[in-house]
């Protein structure tokens, strides 16, 4: 049976008010395929599916259904891999609790563990947690999982690489062996599969296809080399009028490093990594929430968590370690609706890895140019135009009047004034020596240029060059265009893809250390 609707899955009227409440529409596939198991079996669930599925909701309203409220000792018991995750999860059940007096209570390293310990004592029905603080209060015996009806393992396959699995081991094994098990997680290595043979019960399998990317997302790559990457990122953010971005970096000194550059450079960014206290943090997220910090650059342990749906650009200054990575980075932006861009950094050693990962995630990455200066600087002077419109639109302007009439009075002409006021407001905005030239070795049509270290004196013609480089890297010979064979050298363009493919089947090829063919060195404008 296809459910089209909530009101289709078998929840009860109190949920179908929070749904509405929370202004869910449809339901997603996997509340379609989990919220009915959860309510009309006691199997054991196992869900594969990606960030941004609304899983939370796929297990939270059918579990507030199936409990009572008012209980003495958890009945639920959450595991979440991050402290940012378990505030999150722990709000989606708050809000998702429609009319029912159900208690929830996240805990976790970094808040007062007594605080907890008192809210404890006065009871709750559910807790969300990390493994770490779970365990402390096991040990003190201010958390008893004897009553634990629900048991569920959020983000299992980051618990794996975080290190939790023998924690997540422990926990499991102080619960009631009656107790259902939920696991979700975004991919399943063989450490989780072995966890769920262990501790599950025959566990249904509910595997999400096709959720990989959002079809809201626009996909992007940008072939620049590390040194340069500063510099493109700026292009980006400034070609946009309200940029709102998460930036991956992947160590916690590349974070810090590049958010103190961007300081540097006048933007307002902020760093989350690991070596940040728990209050640094849920500041910095907070101020990132409220649109007071702009640009929040992380690594992805860090990142875990964050869930913020108006995101304009997720961008990957350092490329993910693999397609699982890729997935939950991208998945933060195109969400609730809103569109977004995510972009990525790859220099050409990278093309592969990331030919991989768009043939695993089945998505189309699409080849960019970066804006130049003059596309920027143009940009820039239509917002300033939008901006001073809305300004002067409000009308409030009266303490600044006599100055204008000041100057008015003088013998300056309007155009020298209205710039001598932008550039007094604006510092040096416009100034296009505040950007560095970047060397992009592709032209504005998709295409490489190439260099052949052959030419006439190897005996090559257009049609044995054509053939060569066809037979050795597999290419169709439609992709290779403007072909120009000189005494000692040639030269050909050719799409982006079959560039690097060219390259990679010719590395190493040539004459001593140089390879045979390479990228064409740009042009120097005279």
């Amino acid at each position: 049976m296809s459910f089209k609707t909530f009101n289709e899955l078998g929840l009860s009227d109190n949920a179908l008010y929070a749904v509405s409440k929370k202004g869910f529409e449809e339901p997603t596939d996997v509340q379609i395929k989990t919220i009915p198991l959860l309510l009309n079996t006691e199997k054991d669930i196992i869900v594969q599916a990606q960030t941004g599925t609304g899983k939370t909701a796929a297990f939270a309203l059918p579990l507030i259904d199936l409990i009572a409220g008012n209980n003495k000792h958890p009945v639920i018991l959450i595991l979440t891999p991050t402290r940012e995750l378990a505030v999150q999860v722990a709000e989606e059940f708050s809000s998702l609790r429609g009319r029912r007096k159900i208690n929830v209570l996240p805990v976790y390293g970094g808040q007062s563990i007594e605080q907890q310990i008192r809210k404890l004592k006065r009871g709750t029905d559910i807790i969300v947690g990390t493994p770490g603080r779970v365990l402390d209060h096991i040990k003190r015996k201010t958390l008893r999982l004897g009553s634990i009806r629900y048991f569920i393992l959020d983000e299992a396959d980051e618990m794996l690489n975080m290190g939790f699995i023998e924690d997540v081991e422990t926990i499991l094994a102080s619960t009631d062996h009656k107790r259902r098990v939920m696991m979700f997680s975004a991919t399943m290595p063989l450490a989780i599969r072995k966890l769920a043979s262990k501790y599950m019960k025959d566990p249904e399998m509910i595997a999400i296809k096709d959720q990989l990317t959002t079809e809201l997302t626009e996909q992007i790559y940008f072939e620049v080399e590390r040194n340069n990457r500063l510099e493109a990122l700026s292009r980006i953010i400034d070609m946009e009028k309200d940029f709102y971005g998460l930036i991956f970096c992947r160590t916690k000194v590349e974070t810090g490093t590049l958010a103190i550059k961007l300081a540097d450079r006048g933007y307002i960014a902020d760093a989350l990594h690991g070596d940040i206290s728990q209050f640094q943090r849920e500041k910095i997220l907070s101020q990132f929430r409220k649109r007071r910090i702009n640009i929040l650059v992380a690594t992805d342990v860090a990142a875990r968590g964050i869930d913020i749906t108006e995101l304009s650009h997720v961008i990957n200054y350092s490329l993910p370690q693999n397609p699982e990575s890729y997935v939950h980075r991208i998945g933060r932006t195109g969400r609730a609706g809103k569109e977004g861009i995510a972009v990525t950094f790859i220099s050409r050693s990278e093309f592969r890895k990331l030919l991989m990962i768009k043939r695993i995630v089945k998505t189309d990455i699409k080849k960019g140019v970066l804006p130049g200066i003059d596309a920027i600087l143009d940009q820039k002077r239509k917002n300033i135009k939008e901006e001073i419109e809305f300004l002067i639109s409000k009308e409030k302007h009266s303490n600044y009047m006599q100055t204008a009439e000041d100057l008015m009075k003088g013998s300056y002409e309007p155009k020298l004034i209205i710039a001598g006021l932008l550039r007094y407001a604006l510092k040096d905005e416009l100034n296009r020596d505040s950007y560095n030239n970047i060397e992009q070795t592709v032209d504005s049509k998709g295409t490489a240029r190439l260099f052949i270290a052959l030419g006439k004196q190897d005996k090559m013609d257009k049609r044995k060059l054509i053939d060569m480089i066809c037979k050795k890297a597999n290419i169709n010979n439609k992709d290779i265009r403007d072909v120009s064979v000189l005494d000692k050298f040639s030269f050909m363009n050719v799409p982006f893809e079959s560039a690097e493919i060219i390259i990679n089947a010719f590395r190493q090829q040539g004459k001593g250390k140089r390879s045979l063919i390479a990228r064409a060195k740009a042009q120097k404008r005279r």
